[in-house]
């Protein structure tokens, strides 16, 4: 591998590096561990649930991070580990053309605060993750169904869901309603 390559191969590892140490100095213990794929670009940190709202403001607010976007906030099930949810957070860079990830895991029936108040664009992904997979997001202005109608029963994207049998289905609700 040419010394340029080698240079441009290793700068992404350091600038996660600094972005970390930039958390930390705000949110020392909120951070759990960080997992990196520098040859795709991605990295992820995992968090502490209740350090999630504290560590997206830094993201936010400090200059030299810029994370003002949330594109997306999703949920992955893994019904065989003790905190079976990973609610994974992602942020994006405009300015500094950069995207990390966070990730928060929790056991059911546990609840993840909100970061609603931070980026307004959770709003309906936290909605969206509730009514599909059942995560409850503490704090939140208006948790309720926003895909499924409301007399549904079960978290469809859940491992553990039942993928036989009929059951009615409802295939929209008032609009009114929805808003």
């Amino acid at each position: 591998m040419a010394e340029n390559e080698q240079k441009a191969a290793a700068a992404p590892a350091s600038e996660i590096k600094a972005e970390v140490a930039r958390i930390r100095a705000g949110q020392g213990d909120g951070i759990l561990s960080v997992e990196e794929r520098p040859d795709l670009g991605m990295y992820w940190i995992n968090v502490r649930p209740r350090s999630i709202v504290a560590v997206a403001k830094i993201l936010r607010d400090d200059k030299s991070l810029d994370y003002k976007l949330l594109c997306d906030l999703t949920c992955v099930d893994r019904p065989e580990t003790a905190q079976r949810f990973n609610v994974v957070y992602n942020f994006y860079s405009v300015t500094r053309n950069k995207r990390i990830f966070l990730r928060v895991r929790v056991a059911e029936g546990e609840a993840v605060p909100t970061v609603s108040g931070v980026y307004p664009s959770a709003d309906w992904a936290e909605r969206e993750v509730f009514d599909l997979f059942g995560v409850l997001f503490e704090g939140h202005p208006d948790l309720r169904r926003i895909v499924l109608p409301d007399e549904w029963e079960g978290y469809p994207l859940r491992k553990d869901y039942p993928t036989v049998g009929r059951r009615p289905v409802l295939l929209f609700n008032d609009v009114k309603d929805v808003f």
